[in-house]
């Protein structure tokens, strides 16, 4: 079974405006990040708008991910529903489309007890043979993961990671060491990627590794090697894309950020609005720095 270490962008949806897929835009995206040293890449997470992809636009999305890739690093493609028997389906296609893992997420309408919780995500690790990695963002989603569940849920053999969003950096240390080894933990952009590496993660799943990859896979590198003084140097400067993050929407900034860098990904799915061109002269300011 594949394992699953390092930095995964999580990748945009482009979209024309007939709601078909950009696939040359999307295949050159994912072909330049693996150039780029990435671990590996990540599809239908919140960077690629899946709330807002119908069933067809994600599965073209997976399947030109997985296209490009050709096998060099791992795909993991989001699930997510509020129902368990889509989930399970959803999971079941991307697989079938030759993808190395699956991130859960669930929705819910109605509030949901922890039993249901529970249920819905042993049942897509159940329905699929490859690893599942559980995700939570108590900053959007109804229903939260405790810690009693993240402990149940490792038990499972392909419940093996979990990415948390929580911005909780504690709550990633009470993981770690109450799974005890039989689930690693990933930090999404709300945690600062040092500080989680430093207490025993195994990487990142985050939007900002698609603008600068390069000096993402470098702090990897610098952590995993413990040079802790040379990556708190290379994660303070790169802190300042996490900061644009939080003041716009995700899609937005990464979106009008891979546009600033020649890849015409075109604007966030509507309701959404893109960047206004102050906040996009201040994130080309940004990733100028970053690039200096």
């Amino acid at each position: 079974m594949t394992s699953f270490e390092g930095v995964f962008p999580y990748i945009v949806s482009p979209l024309e405006a007939d709601g078909s897929v950009r696939r040359e835009v999307l295949s050159r995206l994912c072909d330049d990040l693996i150039r780029k040293g990435v671990h590996g890449l990540a599809a239908l997470g919140s960077t690629g708008e899946f709330a807002y992809l119908d069933r067809e636009q994600r599965l073209n999305v997976v399947e030109t991910v997985v296209a490009a890739a050709r096998k060099r690093v791992p795909v993991i493609a989001g699930v997510s529903s509020a129902t368990t028997a889509d989930a399970v389906a959803q999971a079941r296609a991307c697989e079938a489309l030759g993808v190395d893992g699956i991130i859960a997420v669930i929705e819910s309408y109605f509030p949901l007890s922890e039993a249901e919780v529970e249920s819905y995500f042993l049942a897509i690790a159940d329905a699929v043979s490859v690893p599942v990695v559980i995700y939570t963002n108590p900053n959007f989603q109804r229903t939260d993961l405790s810690l009693d569940l993240i402990e149940r849920l490792s038990a499972h053999d392909r419940i093996r990671y979990i990415k948390d969003a929580s911005s909780n950096t504690g709550r990633l240390l009470s993981i770690i060491e109450r799974c005890k080894g039989r689930i690693d933990v990933f930090a999404a952009s709300s945690h600062i990627p040092t500080s989680v590496m430093m207490i025993g993660g195994s990487g990142w799943m985050a939007g900002p590794a698609c603008l600068v990859p390069e000096q993402c896979v470098a702090l990897y590198e610098l952590a995993k090697c413990g040079a802790w003084q040379e990556a708190m140097q290379l994660q303070r400067r790169l802190w300042a894309l996490n900061e644009a993050f939080n003041r716009d929407n995700l899609a937005a900034c990464v979106k009008a950020g891979l546009s600033l860098q020649g890849y015409d990904v075109g604007d966030p799915l509507a309701p959404q609005s893109p960047l206004t061109a102050a906040r996009r002269e201040a994130l080309a300011a940004t990733l100028a720095d970053l690039d200096g």
